[in-house]
C-alpha cells in the first residue's frame, strides 16, 4: 500500500470521523473533560509531593513518578473507553450522551486500572532504558517502544466490547492489529497525518492572532492573543483525539466484524491488505 494510498484511506477515515463528529459533538466533551482532569491530577499530585517532601529522597520519588504513570494512564484510558462505547453507540443509530458513556466506562474500571497498572510500569522500564545513554539503550527503548504500541493499538475497544481477563485482553489486541495490520497501518498513518494537519493549522492560526494583536494593541494584545492562540491550539488537539478514537472504533469494528460501520462506506480499507 503506497503512501498516496494511505493518505486517501486516512483523509476518508478523517472525513468521516469529522461528520460523525458533527452529528455528535458531544464527543469532543470526552477528550477535553480527559485533558482537564490529567492537569487537575498532575498539579495535585506535584503540589502535594513537593509540600509533603517526596522529591528529597530518591525511593518516594520513584514512587511519585509511578504515581504519576498511573494515575495519567488510568485518566486517559477511563476517557477513552467512554469515548469508544459511544462512537460505537453512534455507529448504530443510537444517541449518545456523556453519562452513559462514563457509565459504561466505569462498568470497566477493574480491566482500565489493571491496564494503567501495567501501563505504567511499561512506562517506568521504558524510561529507565532510556536514561541508559548509548545507542543500543536507544535502539532496544525505540523496538520495545513499537511493539508496546502493536500489542496495544486495541486495548481499550477490547476492554469496552469484550469480556476477556486481564492477560487475554493483550492477545485479543495484539490479534486484531495482526488480522488487519495492513487496514491499520495505513488508515492510522493517514489519520494520523491528517491530525497533525489540523495542529499545524491551529498553531499557525495561533501564531498569526498573537503576532496581529500584539502589533495592533501592544503587550496587552500580546497577552489577549497567546490566550486565543491557546485556545486555537488545545481546540485542535481535541479535535484531532476525538477523530482519531472514531477513527480506531470503526477499525475496530471492521476488524472484528468483517464489515465498515455505515458511516464509513467510502473507506476502502481492503486496500490496506495489498
Amino acid at each position: 500500500m503506497g503512501i498516496f494510498a494511505r493518505l486517501k484511506m486516512g483523509w476518508n477515515l478523517s472525513k468521516d470521523s469529522f461528520l460523525v463528529l458533527k452529528r455528535q459533538p458531544e464527543l469532543a466533551l470526552f477528550p477535553l473533560i480527559s485533558g482537564i482532569a490529567g492537569l487537575l491530577y498532575i498539579a495535585l499530585l506535584f503540589g502535594g509531593s513537593f509540600v509533603a517532601g517526596l522529591f528529597d529522597a530518591q525511593s518516594t520519588g520513584f514512587a511519585v513518578l509511578f504515581l504519576f504513570y498511573l494515575g495519567t494512564a488510568f485518566i486517559a484510558a477511563y476517557f477513552n473507553a467512554a469515548l469508544v462505547y459511544s462512537a460505537r453507540e453512534a455507529f448504530e443509530g443510537r444517541e449518545p450522551t456523556l453519562k452513559s458513556g462514563l457509565a459504561e466506562a466505569w462498568k470497566h474500571k477493574g480491566p482500565l486500572f489493571a491496564w494503567a497498572i501495567i501501563s505504567a510500569v511499561v512506562g517506568m522500564i521504558m524510561r529507565a532504558i532510556e536514561q541508559q545513554d548509548n545507542l543500543l539503550a536507544d535502539v532496544a527503548a525505540l523496538l520495545f517502544s513499537v511493539a508496546w504500541s502493536i500489542i496495544t493499538y486495541f486495548i481499550i475497544p477490547v476492554i469496552v466490547f469484550e469480556d476477556v481477563s486481564v492477560t487475554e485482553m493483550f492477545k485479543r489486541s495484539g490479534e486484531t492489529f495482526k488480522n488487519t495490520w495492513g487496514e491499520t497501518a495505513g488508515a492510522n498513518f493517514g489519520v494520523g497525518l491528517v491530525s497533525l494537519l489540523f495542529v499545524v493549522v491551529g498553531i499557525v492560526i495561533a501564531v498569526g492572532v498573537t503576532f496581529l494583536l500584539s502589533s495592533a494593541v501592544g503587550s496587552g494584545g500580546f497577552v489577549v492573543g497567546a490566550v486565543i492562540g491557546a485556545v486555537i491550539v488545545l481546540a485542535m488537539f481535541l479535535f484531532a483525539s476525538a477523530l482519531g478514537a472514531i477513527a480506531k472504533t470503526a477499525l475496530y469494528v471492521y476488524a472484528t466484524e468483517g464489515q465498515r460501520p455505515s458511516e464509513f462506506e467510502n473507506v476502502d480499507f481492503d486496500r490496506g491488505a495489498n
